[in-house]
């Protein structure tokens, strides 16, 4: 294979365990066996010729290492070799304030956007070099979870553009007698939303914060849950739906394009964004028809969970590590010559995460 590496740029690392991290990573790992570095602004101390292919995640916080590379590999307004892949802040806010993240659009050969109605967010003449790559997350054998009790969790850093507020306004609907608990899953980067999710916890004893967790743990907390909400404002495509959808567990959330790009136009989990109490009636609604399904099974809320779960086991496949890596090299056979792509078909499969 000839020497050529890929330059992955992602505004977080690591150490922020969020979205634009997991992405970067995952693709890493699926990029195997070609040789891709992840740094968080380019050119770097490392940087050669041999970077042949940029992939940059964030169309504005990427900004600069997408102007350096446009600079130093073309004269033309689309460089050659360079992707920049669109979050939900771009799609749904930077790019429309003519800022420095549109100019990152244009600068680019191809762009990706992670769900199916992220290109509806584009400028027409945008669109033909867009390409729509659905993330991934390892399969987890779904538990068998008692009715008793039913578990809902929220994951998520507090900020609003993730809107906790709705979650915990909702939690405080909730009366003890509907047999639910809510854990939110998530730093609080944003202080003052840090004071609302523990006056939330006082107030509501069904309700518990439980702050950042490693992935992993998190993984476990979706796996166990029965049915997580994600009751984002802006998404560019969520993470978490995905991991719950590959987990066998059930999904709530907000009626946003980056969440129906995900879930589709007819899923039947929605609440509109900012609903408290459509959230809390779901919530409750969800909890009848899981207790009822044994007994009752012709119930509408025994039969509306059936369609919940039907619907997420259906979308579920569209999630595989397998399906995302296939994209993903299409997208790099695209732009790199077919001497550097070669024996890509001969990689090993995705590395899967313990169930």
């Amino acid at each position: 294979m000839a020497a050529a590496r890929i330059v992955i740029v992602s505004p977080a690392l690591a150490d922020a365990n969020n979205g634009n991290w997991q992405t970067a990573r995952r693709w890493q790992l699926l990029l195997r066996p070609l040789d891709a570095r992840i740094v968080r602004q380019w050119p770097d101390a490392q940087a050669s010729d041999a970077d042949q292919l940029m992939l940059a995640l964030h169309a504005l916080r990427s900004a600069d290492s997408i102007r350096a590379w446009a600079e130093r590999t073309s004269l033309r307004a689309a460089a050659p070799n360079l992707v920049v892949v669109l979050t939900g802040t771009d799609l749904y806010g930077d790019i429309g304030q003519g800022s420095a993240a549109m100019q990152s659009l244009h600068r680019a050969a191809r762009l990706v956007v992670l769900q199916a109605r992220g290109l509806d967010a584009l400028p027409v003449e945008l669109q033909t070099k867009t390409r729509v790559i659905l993330q991934s997350s390892t399969a987890r054998k779904t538990l068998t979870k008692t009715a008793q009790r039913v578990r809902a969790v929220m994951v998520g850093h507090l900020r609003a553009v993730k809107d906790p507020q709705t979650l915990w306004a909702a939690a405080r609907l909730l009366a003890a007698d509907d047999g639910l608990r809510v854990d939110h899953i998530g730093q609080a980067l944003e202080p003052a939303l840090g004071d609302q999710a523990r006056a939330t916890q006082a107030v509501a004893p069904h309700f518990r914060w439980l702050g950042g967790q490693p992935h992993e743990a998190v993984r476990r907390r979706i796996q166990r849950a029965h049915v997580l909400v994600h009751s984002s404002r802006i998404e560019g495509g969520a993470h978490v739906i995905m991991e719950a959808l590959r987990s066998g567990t059930s999904v709530l959330a907000s009626r946003i394009d980056g969440n129906v790009g995900m879930l589709g136009e007819d899923y039947a989990g929605y609440f509109e964004a900012g609903d408290a109490a459509a959230l809390a009636a779901l919530l409750q609604r969800f909890a009848r028809g899981l207790r009822r399904a044994a007994g009752t099974p012709q119930d509408p809320d025994a039969q509306w969970v059936a369609l919940l779960t039907r619907q997420c086991a259906e979308r579920a496949a569209l999630f595989a590590p397998q399906a995302e890596r296939a994209a993903l090299l299409a997208l790099v056979r695209e732009l790199l010559p077919p001497s550097i792509c070669a024996g890509q078909n001969q990689a090993s499969a995705p590395p899967q995460n313990r169930h």
